[in-house]
């Protein structure tokens, strides 16, 4: 079979779709069945915003036009909803570039192995690479308050929910709520008649009186509950960038994308800060690709930025396969039969991460 012909077959292998998670990681071995050459791709770097945002909902209570005469206190007067971006975590990871994809060729009668990610990206050479995965935030659901569905009516006296009097209701449960502080005094002093009978009976009976006291007092003061959205938005650079729209926080509808007008944007801009540059040799000159070279990236960097309310949220330096260059290693180091080397490679940039001999850590983020 030809070099070509062999690229071709592997990589329709590795795109089944028995292959299909994202976790799962392959492990491959050299032999005579392929050639002994087995093939991957070197990775494109994405970023992956994940966006939290607090979802805040303010209700008037019935009574809130009454609330500076009985209880002396300002009070939420008209129903509003608003969305406050929360936070925004970053995280970067590959995708298979189609365009870089290599044959590892070994000696015939060698044996080493290779593990690639599911899509094909290599992890490493002659030791297990385990990826570990990036966690997410989750959604948070609001609490209901006691104005939802009318839930208050339990702590109403049948006189307040006869009375078709706005100001009279208002003024019957002013007075539930002076009552229901005297007695919560009355247990703090003992003199309250009759008394609970024991220290747990007391607690559940001043318990009750907070929560009679709480809905009460939110007919006049209104509530508030919120409630956290979360959203994902994957981003790909391929260069300086400067204040582009990547998301948008709407008071409608949260989180929503960069084409729903009705949202206030979150910025991103992308500055190319180094290229990846070929290694040296003892001379300082550009050192030569070893013949059929098992092909890595040398990574460049970028930094990326955010803004929102023209202020800047979030600032960092990634490693980007896009931005650097190709180099590659001996494939003959795998297979010396004394001491055959290992090789870790991040499944993010390309990157060689740990090259080396005998036993080591498998484990790597």
């Amino acid at each position: 079979m030809s070099r070509k012909n062999l690229i071709i077959a592997v990589a329709a292998f590795l795109l089944m779709p028995q292959l299909a998670s994202a976790q799962a990681t392959q492990k491959f071995t050299a032999s005579k069945g392929n050639n002994y050459g087995l093939v991957y791709s070197l990775p494109v770097t994405h970023l992956l915003f994940q966006v939290e945002a607090v979802n805040t909902v303010k209700k008037a209570g019935p009574f809130c036009n009454y609330a500076k005469k009985y209880l002396g206190t300002d009070a939420i007067t008209d129903d509003e909803a608003t969305w406050e971006l929360k936070n925004v975590s970053v995280s970067d990871f590959g995708v298979p570039d189609k365009g870089e994809q290599y044959l590892m060729q070994f000696k015939k009668g060698a044996t080493p192995f290779l593990m690639l990610t599911s899509d094909g990206i290599p992890l490493s050479v002659n030791t297990e690479n385990v990826v570990v995965p990036v966690k997410k935030p989750l959604a948070q659901a609001a609490q209901p308050t006691v104005l939802d569905n009318y839930a208050y009516g339990q702590a109403l006296s049948g006189e307040l929910l006869a009375s078709e009097s706005t100001a009279k209701r208002a003024e019957i449960a002013a007075q539930q709520i002076y009552k229901i502080r005297e007695s919560r005094t009355g247990y703090a002093t003992g003199e309250a008649d009759p008394m609970p009978t024991d220290g747990e009976a007391m607690k559940v009976a001043i318990k009750q009186l907070d929560a009679q006291e709480a809905d009460l007092t939110a007919l006049f003061l209104g509530t508030t509950k919120s409630s956290t959205g979360v959203a994902e938005f994957e981003y790909t650079p391929t260069g300086d960038v400067t204040d582009e729209v990547l998301f948008r926080i709407s008071d409608f509808g949260g989180i929503v994308s960069k084409t729903d007008l009705s949202g206030e944007p979150v910025y991103i801009s992308v500055k190319v800060t180094q290229r990846g540059e070929m290694p040296l040799d003892e001379k300082g000159q550009p050192q030569k690709l070893p013949k059929e070279a098992v092909i890595y990236k040398i990574p460049g960097q970028a930094l990326v930025t955010l803004k929102y309310q023209g202020k800047e949220i979030y600032s960092h330096t990634f490693p980007m396969a896009q931005f650097g260059i190709n180099f590659g290693l001996d494939p003959s180091i795998f297979t010396d039969k004394k001491a055959p080397a290992y090789v870790k490679f991040s499944p993010t940039t390309g990157a060689v991460t740990e090259l080396g001999t005998g036993t080591e850590d498998t484990t790597t983020k």
